[in-house]
């Protein structure tokens, strides 16, 4: 077989995500390593490639530092596109968008506008599916999908950006059979996504430039160890790995994906006051969580000592309401 018919037979995967959002417990969950127990701040400054099998398939999974965020110079980000871009040519299956349920999705957001400018809109729309994590936050019998619709419009706005596409790996049960099982319907998504893309993987200009690059650097490591004609599939991989590691950086613009800042105007006091308020109310439990921030609503808006106390006696007497009911219901 050669080198790139066995390259093209991989399901080939990039998992992004802010720090501490559930990497590279992602990675070890796909290909169903053992040491998630490190953290994955162990190699948070480099992009990595790891191969395997999952569900039958030969998958390769790429994690790199979140180039994305604001603590990241233009070099670095150049480095790490780069770096990334090479690791997983000729072009990801999907990228994998690592979402923490309990916080805002502000990063996540730069993160998808800035794949849209590097890759265009499909790397969105047919080729991005955002993977859930720390969803042991959500009441014990609150549904994902409940909480995005009630709570979280931010993330169903993204959401909406990746064609609707989410998944999570993590199981409540936390037994080996669910966890197969979860990583089987991940990547039976990500199929059904190249499908419906008609693309064998996602391809642009950036990408083939990648390629075109690997594939010169693989003759050259040929050459410069004899020129082997006759090298086995597992020798062939090697040299793939190498030339991709070596590529060095792509033309890549950061100034126009990341022009100059510019100070934006700051919230207004109210909505400022309002998400305080529907950050704290996630924390309590399903029940009161309407009426204390319906109660809340209504503090907010009367104003001064009588709003906020009006506001109180409003949501004590919603959540006794709503106790009360869900009594008699039992």
């Amino acid at each position: 077989m050669s080198a790139s018919a066995s390259h093209s037979a991989e399901l080939r995967l990039v998992v992004l995500g802010r720090p501490g959002a559930g990497k590279r417990s992602a990675v070890c969950a796909i290909l169903g390593l053992q040491d998630c127990e490190q953290g994955e701040e162990a190699s948070a400054s480099e992009c990595s490639k790891h191969r395997g099998e999952a569900g039958g398939r030969r998958v390769a999974v790429v994690s790199c530092p979140p180039w994305f965020g604001s603590g990241c110079n233009p070099e670095e980000r150049r480095k790490h596109i780069s770096s990334f871009v090479a690791l997983s040519s000729p072009g990801p299956h999907a990228f994998l968008l690592c979402l923490p349920v309990n916080q805002p999705a502000d990063e996540e957001a730069k993160a998808l506008a800035v794949l849209k400018k590097l890759f265009g809109p499909s790397a969105l729309s047919k080729h991005t599916i955002v993977l859930f994590t720390h969803t042991e936050e959500l009441e014990e019998d609150e549904q994902l999908e409940e909480y995005l619709m009630t709570w979280r419009k931010d993330l169903q706005e993204l959401l909406d950006q990746c064609g609707g596409r989410y998944h999570t790996l993590e199981t409540r049960g936390g037994e080996a059979e669910g966890d197969r099982a979860v990583v089987e319907q991940l990547l039976e998504k990500v199929e059904q996504a190249v499908r419906e893309s008609g693309e064998p993987h996602l391809s642009c200009p950036l990408y083939q430039e990648a390629e075109e690059r690997v594939r010169e650097r693989q003759v050259e490591i040929v050459r410069e160890r004899g020129g082997e004609e006759n090298e086995t599939e597992e020798e062939m991989q090697g040299v793939r790995e190498e030339a991709e590691r070596s590529v060095g950086d792509l033309d890549v613009d950061i100034d126009s994906i990341y022009p100059p800042t510019t100070v934006s105007p700051a919230p207004s006091f109210l909505w400022s006051l309002w998400e305080k308020l529907t950050g704290w109310t996630k924390w309590l439990p399903t029940l009161v969580r309407r009426e204390s921030l319906f109660g809340a609503l209504l503090g907010l808006f009367v104003g001064g000592p009588f709003g906020g106390m009006l506001g109180a006696t409003v949501g004590s007497v919603a959540t006794e309401v709503g106790r009360r009911k869900t009594q008699k219901t039992k």
